[in-house]
């Protein structure tokens, strides 16, 4: 008892002192300073410690008795709903759900382009999943790199952070120089800048993660003479002169040479990110490891990643709200799709939809988003994200999935001379009213490093690697029912100011997912107006 008693005047006593951001750890000269820093990350690692060896207690139990779990999610489900909509609220029996709830299809990024009409869950209705897969994720996380959570060892450089839950004292000291609550991410970068040792650079998204780079690279000189003459904090030349001759050298590890000791990338993995991932990890990141400590669909947390030191994208569908089933999917038979299952009943290999139920307006939402089962955590399946349903073009119903389309692209940009991809958005020709006098066919936006124009025979490669890659889409062009595909150069900037434009709608889903195919003409225009070549 005096024991614990001791310990909570230890805690009140550190909740007191200043934070790791006003001490900026390891610059002060202040020993005094640097100790109480010192115990105050001492306290938040057995913090963190006590916290996530009780999450992975609690995920362990629901796993195992994953059934169990699932129908305790879908009576929470049940009793939260708004409204008549579930006369039999103490029922969990799956067939009666299944039949007064029928599945209905809940399109992403079209929906939110349209007004929303069907909204998915936010993220705030899942604290419980959120703050499991934060904790999980930074136990996780300091197990692979030990060094990554020391003072100083984290900045996070996008006004949003990837770890779903905003973690409240004492954890705040787990490493990260960011000033907590900022919102300018100039300031965050530039702060992240004057710290050479750190370990973990973090970032909401990849394709924001892409855009610090490539304003890193812009604006580099503003940032070595801010650096160089104390603006923000006290004057670092030498600092800024390893900016400088780090930025002379090109993209390629610009990131290791940075910060040498950096060993890890963390970003939340949402739709359309693969493109910025590969480009970073080509590029500014290369050498470096990718980490996503959840996999958020539409708004709700459906699984988590235990494996920092694994191949990217592998995450554990968990069984506690929201409430999943998994929609068994055949090649060329969507619509008429088997009934779903139960995490349980996932079969290793298999291809599967994503099914969430939102217990406030409690409808069984078809992601879109399709998975396959590679392997098992107790009796969960552990799956890796292959594509989305809603990114499909279709000007003769040959229905172009995202997948294919992106295998084409990649092959066509492989046989770009020095070209690497940043960024692609489609928009079927109808939308632009730009198949007037031809055949319909895709009009293709590019974002492109390494290369400033495209060829006409550059242009052409995207359309034969289609037909190689789709032998309907080659049927279709050999009998002129679709003209070739259309490719596009833009500037720097226009998809992240297509971003900008999404995320202004009132129901811009979270996390915020990249879209590849447009479906609204004011958005295809956006991306217009920016082509260069």
């Amino acid at each position: 008892m005096l024991l614990s008693l001791l310990l909570l005047l230890l805690l009140l006593l550190l909740l007191l002192l200043p934070p790791l951001a006003v001490l900026r750890w390891p610059q002060s000269q202040n020993a005094r300073l640097s100790w109480l820093v010192s115990l105050q990350h001492r306290v938040a690692q057995g913090a963190l410690h006590w916290a996530a060896a009780w999450q992975q207690k609690r995920l362990e139990q629901s796993t195992q008795r994953a059934g169990q779990s699932q129908q305790q999610a879908l009576r929470w489900c049940l009793q939260g709903a708004q409204g008549p909509r579930w006369p039999l609220s103490r029922s969990t029996d799956m067939s009666t759900f299944r039949n007064h709830l029928p599945l209905t299809k809940a399109s992403q990024v079209q929906e939110e382009e349209s007004g929303g009409q069907l909204l998915p869950p936010t993220p705030n209705q899942y604290h419980g999943v959120s703050l499991q897969a934060t904790l999980l994720g930074l136990a996780a996380l300091n197990n692979a790199y030990p060094k990554v959570l020391a003072p100083g060892g984290r900045a996070l450089v996008t006004p949003s952070s990837p770890w779903l839950y905003p973690l409240p004292w004492p954890w705040q000291f787990l490493g990260l120089v960011s000033p907590p609550g900022a919102k300018d991410a100039r300031a965050l970068l530039l702060e992240a800048l004057r710290f050479p040792g750190l370990q973990a650079l973090e970032a909401r998204t990849a394709v924001e993660l892409l855009d610090v780079f490539l304003g890193l690279e812009a604006d580099g000189e503003e940032l070595a003479e801010a650096i160089a003459t104390g603006n923000p904090g006290a004057p670092l030349p030498t600092r800024a002169a390893e900016l400088q001759e780090a930025l002379e050298q090109g993209p390629r590890g610009l990131a290791r040479r940075l910060w040498p000791n950096l060993q890890v990338v963390v970003t939340l993995d949402a739709g359309g990110q693969a493109e910025a991932v590969a480009a970073l990890g080509a590029l500014w990141c290369q050498g470096l490891a990718f980490f996503s400590p959840a996999y958020a669909a539409s708004g709700g947390v459906v699984g988590l990643s235990l494996w920092p030191d694994q191949p990217r994208g592998l995450y554990l569908l968990l069984p506690e709200a929201p409430f999943i089933e998994l929609l068994p999917l055949k090649e060329g038979d969507w619509e008429e799709a088997a009934p779903t299952v139960l995490l349980a009943e996932a079969q290793k290999g298999e291809k599967y939809e994503l099914v969430l139920t939102d217990h406030a307006s409690l409808t069984r939402c078809r992601l879109g988003d399709v998975v396959q089962v590679v392997g098992a955590y107790n009796q969960c399946p552990v799956v890796r994200f292959i594509y989305r349903l809603g990114q499909t073009l279709s000007v003769r119903g040959e229905n172009t999935g995202e997948d294919v389309f992106s295998e084409a692209l990649d092959q066509a940009v492989r046989q770009w001379p020095g070209a690497k991809l940043l960024d692609h958005g489609c928009v079927e020709s109808s939308i632009l009213d730009s198949s007037e006098g031809s055949a319909p066919h895709y009009e293709v936006f590019v974002a492109l490093k390494g290369l400033r124009n495209l060829s006409e025979e550059n242009r052409d490669k995207l359309d034969h690697c289609l037909q190689e890659t789709s032998a309907g889409y080659k049927s279709l062009r050999f009998r002129g029912s679709v003209g070739p595909a259309q490719v596009h150069l833009v500037g720097q900037g226009a998809f992240r100011a297509l971003r900008a434009a999404l995320a202004a709608c009132p129901s811009s889903p979270f996390p915020p997912e990249m879209p590849r195919v447009l479906r609204h003409r004011h958005l295809a225009q956006l991306l217009q107006k920016r082509v260069v070549s």
